[in-house]
């Protein structure tokens, strides 16, 4: 049992949710210049993006060949295009082909995730390509870790999509508690987190850095994800004229890592002592 705050101010309460035995830290990156910084901060693990200005698409793959001889796990975000994440045929096959590449380019894991027309999660579709994931990764000699992403945090009832989730195999849910910040959504995050132990783990993500990591992990979810970045230089006029450039670029900072870093391991001891 450990103390929190919830979002609107109110009274502290209580989470009741078991510390962790292993705590993980995920940093997603759209630059090799970004798998250096977040293995320099201490990342537990890689989620490989391009275009994180937008939540995220699926990466080149001169990136996920790097990624693939980093020595922390990298995870494959495969989203074909930005904006919801209903998929026709043709798109489901690229995520497909997606899920193929990350298997045998050696690579940990995928990140995937559907809608259905209600916002539910589109769970044939998904379990079509979580069967697709086991066969590649054991034609590639590997289990692939399934990641369900925040297409979770769409759904009308969070309860019922962690269930389906459960029982279409994947591994972590990726959520920010069906909020868009995850420090707004104490009390979404401390409900699955109660609801999915021992069975799935919870990934908590969007916008976490420093300043709220703590009351994250208050909730018992076992894994935080960031991007941790920073504005790096200023933008080129030209750049900015033409259109290629919107404003200053962001990269993945390892000072930023790092305090998260070291925010997961002081909170790993204190919980060991109390338990």
């Amino acid at each position: 049992m450990v103390a929190g705050s919830n979002p609107a101010g109110r009274a502290n309460f209580l989470f009741f949710a078991r510390p962790p035995e292993v705590f993980m830290l995920e940093i997603c990156i759209d630059t090799l210049a970004g798998i250096d910084a977040a293995i320099e901060g201490g990342a537990d693990r890689l989620e490989l993006c391009a275009a994180l200005a937008v939540g995220g698409l699926t990466p080149p793959l001169s990136l996920v060949t790097r990624a693939a001889a980093a020595p922390i796990p990298s995870h494959l975000l495969c989203r074909p295009r930005d904006g919801d994440f209903r998929y026709g045929p043709a798109e489901a096959a690229m995520v497909a082909d997606d899920i193929r590449l990350a298997a045998e380019a050696g690579l940990a894991g995928v990140v995937i995730g559907a809608s259905a027309a209600d916002y539910r999660l589109d769970a044939g579709l998904l379990a079509s390509w979580v069967a697709h994931a086991r066969a590649e990764g054991a034609k590639a000699g590997r289990t692939l870790s399934l990641t369900l992403h925040r297409a979770f945090d769409l759904v009308p009832d969070p309860l019922e999509a962690l269930e389906t989730a459960i029982a279409l195999g994947f591994d972590r849910i990726l959520t920010s508690g069906c909020a868009p910040r995850a420090a707004d959504a104490l009390d979404t995050l401390a409900a699955l987190a109660r609801q999915a132990e021992g069975r799935i783990r919870i990934l908590a993500g969007s916008g976490i850095d420093a300043t709220n990591a703590r009351a994250i992990l208050a909730t018992g979810v076992p894994e935080i994800h960031a991007s941790c970045r920073s504005p790096g230089g200023t933008p080129g006029e030209a750049e900015q004229r033409f259109g290629f450039q919107t404003g200053p670029s962001l990269h993945t900072d390892p000072e930023k890592v790092a305090a998260l870093r070291r925010i997961l391991a002081d909170y790993r001891t204190l919980n060991s002592t109390n338990i």
